[in-house]
């Protein structure tokens, strides 16, 4: 019951209501009585008082002080950990990061960055119930030079590709091949450029063949 409609029925009946405390409660509205004493149908006597406690109608506040480390912790873990203190959790964006994926490396409230791999503003608060963002880390969708793979053997070239989070692509022979193993590299797709760039993820063509290059070192 509403705390002013409780007091005016309290106050027919002789009784004093007291507040003798007060809770936040997400998705309640404020004012509404959740306990009482004495309990309901209780035998009292005439002008006694009833303590109640009853729901904020402001959030109770958490300052980021308050909150577990966060940057650079596993997503799914700290969630869980945040759910248990009323705060919900939710992806805002994923970025390349070289290390483990899903792990936090930034946190938004109501828009403003609270937490990143420059510090965490530990005296915003937030509200229970409230929802934080989050920026995850992403194995690919970075971005590096382009490797020069030609004049090497098939097998360091495809061991470098494979170091550089890199695919090998289709292997073209350029003439015959009798071992593929021995062969050299001659020619790869994109070719090798100082500055160019490709993304973390992507193929590279090779083209091979049994003869090294004469321009090779």
């Amino acid at each position: 019951m509403p705390l002013t409609e409780a007091s005016q029925l309290a106050q027919k009946e002789t009784f004093e209501i007291i507040v003798n405390d007060s809770v936040h409660l997400i998705g309640r509205q404020g004012g509404i009585i959740i306990d009482q004493n004495p309990k309901p149908d209780s035998k009292v006597k005439e002008n006694r008082k009833v303590y109640v406690t009853t729901t904020k109608y402001l959030a109770d506040q958490i300052k980021v002080s308050s909150l577990p480390s966060l940057y650079g912790r596993d997503f799914e873990r700290k969630s869980k950990e945040l759910g248990f203190m009323d705060i919900n959790s939710e992806v805002r964006d994923y970025i390349y990061d070289p290390g483990e994926p899903n792990h936090i490396l930034e946190v938004y409230y109501e828009g403003q960055k609270i937490i990143s791999s420059e510090g965490r503003n530990n005296e915003v608060e937030i509200e229970k119930g409230g929802t934080l963002q989050f920026v995850l880390s992403k194995r690919y969708g970075g971005e590096m030079g382009i490797p020069d793979l030609v004049c090497m053997d098939l097998e360091s070239a495809q061991f470098l590709i494979e170091s550089l989070k890199l695919n090998v692509g289709q292997i073209v022979s350029s003439g015959e091949v009798a071992d593929a193993n021995s062969a050299y590299v001659v020619g790869q797709n994109p070719t090798y450029n100082p500055e160019g760039l490709i993304k973390i993820g992507d193929e590279i063509t090779l083209t091979i063949s049994q003869n090294k290059p004469v321009n090779c070192n």
